[in-house]
């Protein structure tokens, strides 16, 4: 997956190019429409609004074409005007990328993913206020993702949205197992129990079972999650891997609207890449190497559009 969530404020393109206005004034005003990076690719977006913060333009856009919920402040330092040269060099860089078959597919993985908020039980509106903006922006928790997962998240994308196959549930090991298993390496690796692990790894399982109905299924896992997530079941002990993954994905963006201390933050965030760096080592085991292919046909015209 070689395009990155929301949490990117650079990007990996060549920024040379890009211009920096003079602080006093606008480079690009409401309501243009520019092109913007996003991760290494370019976009195109239209400027909702515009504002001087810090004697630095910062730029709320929407990427045309996408759910609101992925509309974000950025700096200038990721735009460009909508000119004949820049749409050629958008471009020639989507024909660099198509040639990477993570970078094509990843940015369709998170994409069509429906993003929205769920932070105290709360979606985050569309059109949320400045603070909450600028929190996003300054608070944003970054979470690499090693490159062996980010492929795992391109072949899940292709399995279920391109081959209409689906992940057969329920699974073994499930999400439940593997923050227990979890907890057993690290109680081994450390020699002890430690409390604040445990209370992670609660606060992640917490998580992925109000984030799964919400953000991480793709639309036509949604009859499947109908038919099995009843009776007040926790996702969490029918959804494996495959779910666990895809919650890493948005959890910047999630931990962005929770009050947390910079230095816990920093703490959580190592935490978290240590945990990644668990599912790679067992990527073999936890992962499906196929899906199911019968039960997207058996779903079809029965699964509830949101």
């Amino acid at each position: 997956m070689g395009s990155s969530s929301k949490d990117d404020t650079g990007s990996d393109g060549d920024t040379s190019s890009r211009d920096t206005p003079p602080s006093n004034s606008s480079l690009f005003s409401e309501g243009e429409r520019v092109l913007a990076y996003h991760g290494p690719c370019i976009y195109e977006a239209k400027v909702q609004k515009a504002e001087l913060r810090k004697k630095e333009w910062r730029y709320y856009v929407h990427y045309l074409g996408w759910n609101k919920n992925w509309d974000e402040w950025v700096g200038v330092d990721r735009l460009l005007k909508h000119t004949e040269e820049n749409v050629m060099k958008q471009q020639a860089l989507q024909k660099k990328q198509g040639a990477d078959r993570s970078s094509k597919s990843g940015r369709s993985a998170q994409t069509k993913q429906k993003s929205s908020t769920v932070a105290k039980g709360k979606k985050r509106k569309s059109d949320s206020g400045t603070e909450k903006d600028n929190v996003s922006v300054e608070k944003l928790v970054k979470i690499q993702i090693p490159s062996t997962l980010k492929k795992q998240l391109v072949d899940d994308w292709e399995f279920v949205n391109q081959q209409d196959k689906l992940v057969k549930l329920p699974r073994s090991p499930n999400v439940d197992d593997i923050l227990t298993k979890y907890l057993q390496y690290r109680s081994k690796k450390d020699g002890m129990m430690t409390d604040s692990i445990g209370e992670i790894l609660k606060g992640i399982r917490c998580y992925f079972d109000k984030a799964l109905p919400v953000m991480l299924l793709y639309k036509k896992e949604r009859q499947q999650y109908h038919d099995l997530v009843v009776d007040n079941v926790s996702p969490s002990t029918i959804y494996g891997a495959e779910h666990l993954l895809r919650l890493f994905v948005k959890l910047p963006e999630l931990l962005a609207y929770v009050n947390i201390e910079d230095e816990t933050l920093i703490r959580l965030q190592q935490k978290m890449i240590d945990f990644l760096k668990f599912m790679q080592k067992n990527q073999s085991t936890f992962f499906l190497s196929a899906y199911d292919g019968s039960r997207v046909s058996e779903g079809k015209g029965k699964g509830k559009d949101e």
